[in-house]
């Protein structure tokens, strides 16, 4: 495969709006497309010379070494497609042979409405200081949930944005804020390094691409403690799963000094889940949103994590917390999205059903 044919690939995808394209031997080039994986009808199925080139031309600008003839560690980096769209690519081995997926990450950051998203999301991203989570499994909308965040805080103060990411996705322009945006490989050796370096940096934001060890969530946490906003995602299904998850990184002998530390400092918890909407023509996301309240700092602090989801549904009208199940019902009554869609997508079918009922 030439580079001629695999951009029209690319902009095949750009064109009709998916959110993946998969390269892998034995199949065509297959099209995430409103949560669908389709294969395009027109090309033969892809040969492992195929995969390796379209690899090699991943690679061709960059100064990562791979020989593909052998096994290697999975590589992760963007491609642009000439002011067409950039990508976030994933590169591996599957059967001796090199795969590929690419995320499309449109040119354009869309703004919390673009997205659907509740306005909360902007009162969320007007905080000073503290550590904001954007969770929820791959795929559903963390990286695009926390660019649009970064546009609002953008457009509406001024201020110094330091952002690490693995890869670099969204390009933010300046408009009110000075913006810093460090890859990890290319402009740092890890995301702990480049935390490090960014205290020192005068930031008032920094954005995490994502929590994945312990190191990150510790240097993450000491930032937000010394007045500093930080946004990270971490793949959580929801706010009592993230807060486990955070705690359940660090040691058991630390774990109760890291419960006081992250009930003062987490600011909100803003879990993703993406759904097909009633017309079938696109996705749009059922959001749980926690705002950390004193009561509920003290139910982290005490680890009595099992009493926020009702705290959080009766936060609803004074603090615009929500739960998922609650926001499903906006959803179905709006016309947004099926009912079926809403009991599938729900954290508990039955007790969802009699709410729809008596709502």
């Amino acid at each position: 495969m030439d580079r001629n044919a695999f951009h029209k690939l690319l902009a095949f995808g750009i064109e009709r709006g998916v959110s993946d394209i998969h390269f892998e031997v034995g199949y065509p080039p297959h099209y995430r497309l409103h949560g669908e994986l389709l294969g395009a009808i027109k090309v033969p199925p892809l040969t492992a010379s195929d995969t390796e080139a379209i690899a090699r031309m991943i690679l061709e600008d960059r100064s990562i070494q791979a020989d593909f003839t052998r096994r290697f560690a999975e590589i992760d980096v963007s491609y642009s497609l000439a002011q067409r769209g950039r990508f976030r690519a994933s590169i591996f081995r599957q059967r001796g042979a090199v795969g590929i997926v690419m995320r499309l990450i449109p040119i354009q950051v869309l703004s919390i409405e673009q997205l659907n998203l509740p306005p909360v999301l902007a009162e969320i991203a007007d905080a000073r200081r503290g550590l904001v989570l954007i969770t929820g499994a791959t795929g559903n909308g963390k990286t695009t949930s926390m660019a649009a965040m970064m546009r609002y805080i953008n457009e509406t103060r001024h201020a110094h944005i330091v952002t690490i990411e693995d890869p670099i996705e969204f390009i933010h322009e300046p408009v009110k804020c000075m913006i810093i945006q460090r890859e990890v490989g290319a402009d740092t050796e890890s995301f702990r390094d480049a935390m490090t370096a960014a205290m020192r940096q005068d930031p008032d934001v920094i954005m995490v691409g994502e929590i994945r060890d312990r190191e990150t969530a510790a240097t993450c946490l000491k930032a937000a403690e010394t007045g500093h906003l930080v946004l990270s995602a971490i793949h959580t299904p929801d706010a009592v799963a993230t807060i486990q998850r955070y705690v359940g990184l660090f040691e058991t002998d630390a774990q109760d000094v890291i419960r006081d530390r992250l009930g003062d400092c987490l600011q909100a918890v803003v879990s993703l889940r993406l759904l097909a909407s009633k017309d079938g023509r696109r996705r749009l996301p059922a959001v749980e949103i926690l705002r950390v309240t004193r009561t509920i700092r003290e139910c982290i602090r005490t680890s009595r994590i099992g009493d926020i989801p009702e705290l959080i549904r009766k936060g609803r009208d004074l603090y615009s917390m929500q739960l998922f199940d609650q926001h499903l019902i906006d959803l179905v009554n709006a016309g947004l999205i099926s009912m079926e869609t809403a009991i599938y997508a729900s954290s508990n079918p039955e007790e969802f059903e009699r709410a729809l009922r008596v709502d």
